[in-house]
C-alpha cells in the first residue's frame, strides 16, 4: 500500500488570526470614493486659483482673508484637508501593514502615523476656522 504523502505547512510569519470585520472593505471603498472627490476638489482648486483668479502672483494674505471670509471656501478647503489627510493616512497604514515585519515596529509606525494625522487635522481645522483677516 502507498503511504499518504503529507506536506509541512509553509513557513510564514506568525500573526494572530484575523477578526471577522468589514474594516478593510470599508477602507478600500473609502479610498476609491475619497480619491474621486479629491480629484474634483484639487483640480477645481487649481483651476480657480491659477486660471480664473489671475494666477499665483495674486495670492497673498488679503486674497486668503477674502477667500476664507466665505463659508463655502472654508468648507472647500476643509474638505480637501480632511479627505487628503485621511486618504493618505489610510494608504500609509496599508503600506505599514504590508511591509513592517515585526509587530512592535508595525504598532509604533502606526501610532506615529495616527498621532501626526490627528495633529495636522486639528491644526489645519483650527487655522481655517479661527483665521483672523484683521491682524
Amino acid at each position: 500500500m502507498a503511504e499518504a504523502l503529507t506536506l509541512d505547512k509553509p513557513r510564514s510569519p506568525r500573526r494572530p488570526a484575523a477578526r471577522r470585520s468589514n474594516f478593510e472593505l470599508y477602507s478600500w471603498l473609502f479610498m476609491r470614493i475619497s480619491g474621486l472627490l479629491l480629484v474634483v476638489l484639487v483640480l477645481g482648486h487649481l483651476f480657480i486659483m491659477n486660471i480664473l483668479d489671475g494666477g499665483v502672483h495674486r495670492i497673498n494674505f488679503a486674497f486668503v482673508a477674502g477667500r476664507w471670509s466665505s463659508p463655502f471656501w472654508q468648507f472647500w478647503d476643509l474638505a480637501m484637508l480632511w479627505l487628503a489627510m485621511i486618504h493618505g493616512g489610510n494608504g500609509l497604514r496599508t503600506v505599514i501593514e504590508d511591509y513592517a515585519r515585526k509587530d512592535s515596529t508595525r504598532f509604533w509606525l502606526k501610532m506615529v502615523l495616527y498621532v501626526s494625522t490627528v495633529v495636522i487635522l486639528l491644526l489645519g481645522t483650527l487655522v481655517i476656522f479661527t483665521f483672523d483677516p484683521f491682524i
